[in-house]
């Protein structure tokens, strides 16, 4: 985990770090384990889905300042490295406004790339596997362009993370910029929004409530889970690999399960009295995902060790606090 000793990045001096969409699920993580090792944590968020609960434990932390502040607009900082993870990533977030879904992606890339070009800092993008659409290639590589519909009702998170991906590599190849591009697959763990609409949530908010579990078609489209723990330690290799690897990187679990498996696991793991109810599947919803992590394991040397139970204990035990202090 990125707390252990033996997994913490050797660094010769503290680095000054910002984190857009810092007070997010994974942003959270990142500023959390980033403080540990104590780097100067600059923590940039808009709250429009961020949480101030998931770092308010980080606030009286001397190397840790929080800015409210929309990356939609331009920011003025002096920092040397930069995740830039600002954007909502559940589809019934990116959905419910999604001309400021794309220019989060859009012009948060511009204004973070302009940052990084003028104090020369290193920018690390988070796209997604979204950017592969519903994949025809099965695992996707990093080499597969994907099958993405542009004008569909996820098109402003897919598109809007594809146009991302290519302001990087522009701004690296026009202005040098020191680029890394993760494209994270579906990740779940501790400070997920319990109304984020995403699959694991859903399923164990409803688990813990004994009210129906929802799956959306007859449950065996399939999706790969990474636990956050092992998501942010390979954020934060890729941020610190040599500076010939750019990416994109795939950083997610091969590991494919059902989505029913998913719900039976969770009904048994929190003991609950749910059945399971099957609606109809949601347009451009894509039946296959699962990541070819070659290049993560060959030029990262990271791959995901927590298993899917582990993980979904932890989830379950943060969700079951979450719950019983509402």
């Amino acid at each position: 985990m990125p707390g252990d000793d033996h997994h913490k990045i050797d660094m010769t001096r503290t680095l000054r770090v910002l984190v857009t969409g810092g007070a997010g699920f994974l942003g959270s993580h990142l500023c959390r384990s980033l403080v540990r090792q104590r780097h100067d944590v600059l923590c940039l968020d808009n709250f429009y889905t961020g949480d101030k609960r998931n770092i308010i434990d980080l606030l009286n932390e001397p190397n840790f300042e929080l800015i409210r502040h929309d990356i939609v607009n331009p920011i003025f900082l002096e920092v040397d490295h930069i995740f830039n993870l600002a954007c909502p990533a559940s589809p019934m977030h990116y959905q419910f406004n999604p001309v400021k879904t794309i220019k989060t992606s859009v012009m948060g890339a511009i204004n973070v790339l302009g940052l990084a070009k003028r104090v020369k800092a290193r920018v690390l993008q988070a796209s997604t596997s979204e950017v592969y659409g519903d994949p025809q290639v099965h695992p996707q590589p990093e080499d597969y362009w994907g099958h993405v519909n542009p004008v569909g009702i996820r098109s402003c998170y897919d598109e809007g993370k594809r146009c991302a991906e290519t302001l990087f590599f522009d701004y690296h190849r026009q202005n040098k910029v020191d680029i890394k591009v993760a494209r994270i697959f579906n990740t779940y763990g501790p400070n997920m929004a319990s109304n984020d609409g995403r699959v694991v949530s859903n399923f164990i908010i409803q688990a813990l409530r004994d009210k129906p579990v929802t799956i959306y078609g007859d449950g065996t489209q399939t999706r790969s889970f990474c636990y956050v723990d092992d998501l942010i330690l390979g954020l934060e290799k890729l941020m610190v690999s040599p500076d010939g690897i750019t990416g994109p990187i795939n950083l997610g679990n091969p590991v494919e399960f059902q989505v029913k498996e998913l719900a039976d696991m969770i009904i048994k793991i929190t003991g609950s009295k749910s059945r399971i109810k099957q609606l109809p599947l949601p347009s451009d919803d894509p039946l296959q995902r699962q990541p070819d992590i070659s290049q993560a394991k060959t030029q990262l040397e990271w791959e995901p060790v927590v298993s899917l139970e582990e993980g979904i204990e932890n989830t379950v035990a943060y969700f079951q606090a979450l719950l019983t202090a509402e």
